[in-house]
């Protein structure tokens, strides 16, 4: 039988464990033009004994920002401060990926330079708010991206891949979860386009099959993995029929042969189910535990066969030595929220070990 401590191969990296650090928004990057710090090392260094860490949501180009102090991976700045992260990982043995997230119009222009406006696939504004630095902001209609910039987004995400591995990533994860840039393309609601890249599932699919294909000829598709999260409503997301835009399009990309499937599962147990089926290659599983936090009873899905690996998040952000932890039993630390988001190292890198 597997078990969540047993070694894994993935992307030509052996995994010493099957415990994977999911990807965090922390609003930490107070380094020049939206680059990782020194203490942003230290967090991810803590945390190396995953076998794999995901790395908080990196925008691939400038209007790729949806919040603030978020980091990016389009100057050579970026890259040279990411390389210090990723060698401190790597002097602790672990393995660590990118991941990219466009945000689309999720966000709002006071977090953008340049006169920059957010965008989406269509002119579609999202219901809610999103908080700036100077107070919470309602999200605006975003302006529709045009054949060439929907082109040229697609090579930005290709660029930041290549960026990723010249600062020492051993691979990327492209974010298409969460109501986020390619999560609107995929849905109805926000992807009201007539031409090629929306209408039907072929058309809505589009846009995540040409990213994502651009990454993998761009890196080695074993560098690349996908997070996906059908059917969720963050972010004022509506889908009518996740049980077919999904099947389909891992459908497309199988071909591919990507390093691994990351599924943010909803409640829907039964989709999760199917799509494990339909996925030939390794299957990371964030398991749907709302209102809770994803427990160490998570890890019986390893052993019944319905994942390959569990991504952890917020007890993966208070318990550095998380694997350590779940091999034990406990005991965890608990999360504290007030903390997630921005600040300083209280709640970032002060979370004690067991030693």
């Amino acid at each position: 039988m597997t078990t969540a401590f047993d070694p894994i191969v993935l992307g030509g990296k052996r995994l010493a464990n099957r415990v994977v650090m999911a990807p965090m928004t922390r609003s930490r990057a107070f380094g020049p033009g939206a680059a990782p710090t020194e203490l942003m090392a230290t967090y991810y260094a803590q945390r190396a004994s995953a076998g794999l860490i995901v790395t908080e949501g990196i925008q691939p180009s400038p209007v790729g920002q949806g919040y603030p102090d978020t980091p990016g991976l389009h100057t050579s700045g970026q890259v040279q401060a990411w390389r210090t992260v990723t060698d401190a990982v790597h002097r602790e043995g672990g393995v660590i990926f990118a991941q990219l997230m466009h945000t689309g119009r999720i966000g709002h222009p006071v977090l953008l330079p340049d006169d920059l406006a957010p965008v989406g696939p269509s002119a579609v504004a999202a219901q809610g708010q999103v908080y700036t630095h100077v107070g919470p902001k309602d999200f605006v209609t975003p302006k529709e991206l045009s054949e060439a910039e929907i082109r040229q987004t697609i090579e930005d995400f290709a660029a930041a891949a290549r960026n990723a591995i010249d600062a020492g990533f051993d691979g990327v994860e492209i974010h298409g979860a969460n109501g986020y840039l390619i999560h609107q393309f995929l849905a109805p609601n926000t992807n009201q386009r007539g031409d090629d890249w929306g209408g039907d599932t072929e058309g809505r699919i589009r846009f995540a099959v040409e990213v994502v294909t651009a990454v993998a000829e761009a890196i080695g598709s074993h560098r690349v993995g996908l997070r996906l999260s059908p059917g969720n409503p963050y972010n004022d997301i509506a889908e009518d029929n996740p049980g077919e835009v999904y099947p389909t399009l891992l459908d497309r990309l199988a071909d591919l042969e990507l390093a691994y499937l990351h599924l943010l599962e909803g409640p829907d147990r039964d989709l999760t189910a199917r799509l494990r089926k339909a996925w030939s290659g390794t299957f990371v599983l964030n398991p749907f535990t709302h209102p809770d936090v994803t427990g160490p009873d998570a890890l019986a899905l390893i052993e019944e066969g319905s994942a390959d690996a569990i991504a952890y998040g917020a007890l993966f952000l208070a318990n550095p030595d998380l694997p350590r932890r779940l091999a034990d039993g406990g005991p965890f630390n608990t999360p504290d929220p007030a903390t997630f988001y921005g600040g300083d190292h209280r709640g970032y890198t002060d979370y004690p070990t067991l030693d």
